[in-house]
C-alpha cells in the first residue's frame, strides 16, 4: 500500500492529526504527477495505480480525518471566547464541506480517467483549497486546541478516534 501509518498513535492524537496532514500532502502531489502521467503518456496501469491509491486516502482516511477535527477540534475552539479561533472554526467547517463537494466531483474524474482536462482543472482547485486549510490548522488551530485540552480530553479523543476506525483504544494515561 502506498500510504503509510502516521508515526504517532491514537494515544498522541494531535500528532496523529499532523501526520495525516503529510499523507494529504502527498495525496495531493500524487495527484497533480498522475495529471502530467495522464497528458503525456494515458491512462495506462500506472495512471490507473495512482488514482486508485488517490481514491483510497481520500474515500477513507480524508473523511475520517475531518470527522476527527470537527468533533474533538473545531468544538474546543468554538467554545474559547476568542474571536478568532471561533471564526478558524467556522472557516474550516466550511472548507470541510466544499472539500466534501469538490472531492464528490474529482473522485468521479478519477474513476473515469477520459477528461484530462477537467481532472486537472478540479485537481487544481482541490490543492488550492488545501494550500489554505493546511497551514490554518497546522499554525493556528491545532496548537490553540492543544492549549484548550483538558487534561483527560487527551485520552478521550484518542479512544474514539482508535474506536470510530476499528482499532484498540490506547490504554488512559493514569492506568499505565
Amino acid at each position: 500500500m502506498l500510504f503509510s501509518a502516521p508515526a504517532a498513535g491514537f494515544d498522541q492524537p494531535f500528532e496523529m492529526l499532523a501526520g495525516c496532514h503529510d499523507r494529504v500532502c502527498r495525496s495531493l502531489a500524487l495527484l497533480q504527477r498522475l495529471v502530467d502521467h495522464l497528458r503525456t503518456n494515458g491512462a495506462d496501469g500506472q495512471a490507473r495505480s495512482a488514482a486508485d491509491d488517490v481514491l483510497r486516502y481520500f474515500d477513507i482516511a480524508g473523511p475520517q480525518h475531518h470527522l476527527d477535527e470537527e468533533k474533538h477540534v473545531l468544538p474546543l475552539l468554538e467554545a474559547s471566547g476568542d474571536a478568532a479561533l471561533i471564526d478558524a472554526a467556522h472557516r474550516l467547517r466550511a472548507d470541510h464541506r466544499q472539500l466534501d463537494v469538490q472531492w464528490q466531483t474529482l473522485r468521479a474524474l478519477l474513476v473515469a480517467l477520459n477528461d484530462v482536462e477537467a481532472l486537472a482543472r478540479e485537481a487544481d482547485a482541490f490543492v488550492a483549497l488545501y494550500d489554505t486549510h493546511l497551514p490554518l490548522e497546522d499554525e493556528l488551530v491545532f496548537p490553540a486546541a492543544r492549549r484548550l485540552m483538558p487534561a483527560h480530553g487527551l485520552d478521550a479523543m484518542g479512544r474514539e478516534m482508535a474506536v470510530r476506525r476499528g482499532v484498540r483504544a490506547p490504554a488512559a494515561r493514569g492506568s499505565r
